[in-house]
């Protein structure tokens, strides 16, 4: 939010160009509608009035600037340009050159809080406090002081301050910030709220997983925050030119100003004339200040729709990708795995589905946490029949000594006894014969002491908007689409042919995936010129891919913290349709940058050609400069409306 200051400041700016704009109009309105004359000197002093309110604060930041050693900017352009019309006797151009230069200021300065506007309504999302209760009253408290399994108290209006799980209460939240998405979801006991939605309709009681910095709209503002200060190729190029470009016009109006008169006997006035309108729509301030503009825009109108992009040169890259890398569980399927059968040998069904979840009772992964919730409802089931049973309550003094395998599975011992349980991988690494042959879902073979007890199968379904999101791709010009998961062959093959990927490689390890990734990079990377490589994942494990990529994206609400840290991009919503509107995002910036670079170059060449043989005025240099400025400027406000 501005302060007060600063309003008050912008305020006064705004008033002072008003006043200096229409003083100004108005001489030139008694001189040529009311056929005014005055004498020289009065008509200097009268146009020096309008021209010092309207210049005294450029005059300031050039001299200014002039003490620090940097002379080279707009501010020392449009000063010298205009003392030097001044001197000329040209009053009108000289007081025309500082009133419009500052109207385009004036337009720049919207245009940048319009942008950051768009940019701090996300910082909107952080509660200054939470309500936890005590001796039965609620009292409101710093976020940051609030640990983690804490019981808060949200109610209706009010934004969850922490992530957590409900533990009391039904309501709905309004997610818009966090995801882009208007409509509300409902949410009541055992689900989860993310801080920043908004509690609508009633109280709810919600047990804090995180603390307050690192829970997602902390994330999201430090995201938020950073963004701007990873500056795109485009951006430095413009930085650089700028540098170049502003002291070499300075010398060639310097040569047209002073060397033709001694060829052209002695016409100083006009030289100097032509140098100055020279100088004047040599400017660079559409390009250093558009350009950023646009990414800026661009970065906050991808922040409406959910995707936090962490600085604009990922935003650049972003609009080349054409090889776009997928990790299957959680990012093309929902990663909420069910079992859908259990095929014992040698015990029952309970009993291969209990050594199971004792093994996976650790574990994150989502396969082993849709076998707790079988083991689970075996227990409930049981109850509901009236049968006095343990089934279904994890005992974890009964697990000893585990160990996670990468890539494929558990070993531990269940009363003392070694089990596996684990892909067919982990059971050939025992020598433990079994078979997964034919089986479309994801198996988890269990075996103890050596002898395989059977396996129990799990199904991911595919994530509603997956295959849209593909297609858009496609359409968008991603021609390869290739997923990279560490399932099994019959898995993945189905899940490719349903989403008609271009490729895919199943039964992957960790660093299998990075091995491919290496491949598609040395093939079609950054550095030849041509091809853009994006990795697209959540888990832990896909932080290296995440990393190694040209462009990182981690799915943000399921997503792993290390997978959303070293990723590029963020989709908050976990929407694979999102990285179409990404890449659109990405490519319209991309097109309104190069637009007003082309354009701004375009008109000031032109018209610094017709000022050197004296075709060219002043009023044609402002158009040149300032006029150029807002219409670029307006053009990189476009960034901002995202369809």
């Amino acid at each position: 939010m501005l302060s007060l200051t600063a309003v008050s400041a912008r305020t006064k700016n705004l008033v002072r160009v008003i006043l200096g704009t229409l003083l100004f109009f108005g001489l030139l309105g008694a001189e040529h509608l009311l056929s005014l004359e005055l004498a020289q000197e009065w008509r200097l002093i009268a146009y020096m009035v309008p021209y010092l309110i309207l210049g005294i604060p450029v005059l300031l930041d050039a001299c200014s600037n002039l003490k620090s050693g940097h002379m080279f900017d707009e501010n020392f352009l449009m000063g010298v340009a205009t003392i030097g019309a001044l001197a000329l006797g040209e009053y009108p151009e000289a007081v025309a050159v500082m009133c419009f230069f500052q109207i385009g200021e004036l337009f720049e300065d919207y245009a940048v809080d319009k942008s950051r506007r768009s940019i701090s309504e996300m910082m909107d999302i952080c509660p200054e406090t939470a309500n936890i209760e005590q001796d039965g009253e609620l009292v409101e408290v710093d976020p940051y002081e609030v640990a983690e399994g804490s019981i808060i108290v949200v109610k209706p209006g009010e934004r969850v301050p922490i992530d957590g799980v409900v533990v009391e209460g039904l309501s709905e939240l309004d997610t818009s910030a966090l995801t882009g998405e208007s409509y509300p979801r409902e949410i009541g006991v055992g689900d989860e709220a993310a801080s920043g939605s908004i509690n609508l309709s009633r109280t709810l009681r919600i047990r804090t997983t995180k603390e307050f910095e690192d829970s997602t709209v902390s994330r999201i503002l430090e995201l938020v925050e950073n963004a701007a200060e990873e500056k795109s190729p485009t951006e430095n190029f413009i930085t650089r030119f700028a540098r170049y470009y502003t002291p070499v016009v300075c010398g060639l109006a310097l040569l047209i100003a002073f060397v033709p008169p001694f060829f052209t006997g002695f016409d100083w006035g006009s030289w100097i004339e032509r140098g100055l309108i020279f100088l004047v729509v040599s400017c660079p301030c559409a390009l250093v200040i558009s350009v950023p503009l646009s990414f800026f825009g661009g970065i906050g109108g991808a922040s409406r729709k959910g995707i936090m992009i962490k600085g604009s040169n990922y935003l650049e890259e972003l609009s080349r990708v054409d090889t776009m890398l997928f990790d299957k569980t959680g990012t093309l399927t929902q990663g909420v795995f069910a079992v859908s059968e259990i095929r014992p040998s040698g015990v029952t069904s309970d009993e291969l589905l209990e050594l199971a979840a004792h093994a996976e009772a650790y574990s994150n992964h989502p396969i082993a946490i849709s076998v707790r919730e079988a083991f689970a409802q075996v227990g409930e089931l049981q109850l509901e029949e009236g049968q006095v049973s343990s089934a279904g309550a994890l005992r974890l003094s009964r697990v000893s000594d585990l160990r996670e395998v990468p890539g494929q599975g558990v070993v531990c011992k269940i009363d003392e006894e070694e089990v596996l349980a684990g892909n067919k991988r982990l059971m050939d690494a025992y020598d433990i014969a079994c078979d997964d042959e034919g089986v479309a879902g994801t198996v988890l073979h269990v075996a103890r002491t050596g002898r395989y007890l059977g396996r129990i199968e799990v199904r991911d379904m595919v994530k509603d908007d997956t295959e849209e999101a593909l297609r858009g791709l496609a359409a968008l010009g991603v021609n390869r689409r290739v997923m990279l998961t560490g399932d099994r062959e019959e898995v993945a093959e189905r899940v490719a042919g349903q989403l008609d990927l271009s490729e895919y490689h199943a039964g992957l390890l960790p660093e299998d995936k990075i091995a491919y990734l290496k491949q598609y990079l040395a093939g079609s990377s950054k550095h030849d010129g041509k091809h853009r490589v994006a990795f697209v994942g959540d888990g832990i494990n896909d932080a290296p891919a995440l990393m190694a990529a040209d462009v990182g994206i981690a799915m943000g609400a399921m997503g792993s913290d290390a997978a959303i840290e070293a990723a590029d991009i963020v989709l908050m919503d976990d929407k694979p349709s999102r990285l179409v509107t990404a890449i659109r995002i990405s490519r319209k910036t991309m097109r309104i940058v190069w637009a007003n670079i082309v354009f701004a170059l375009s008109v000031k060449a032109v018209i610094m050609l017709l000022a050197v043989p004296g075709i060219a005025n002043m009023w044609l240099a402002i158009f040149g400069d300032v006029g150029v400025t807002v219409i670029a400027i307006l053009n990189a406000m476009r960034a901002l409306r995202v369809k």
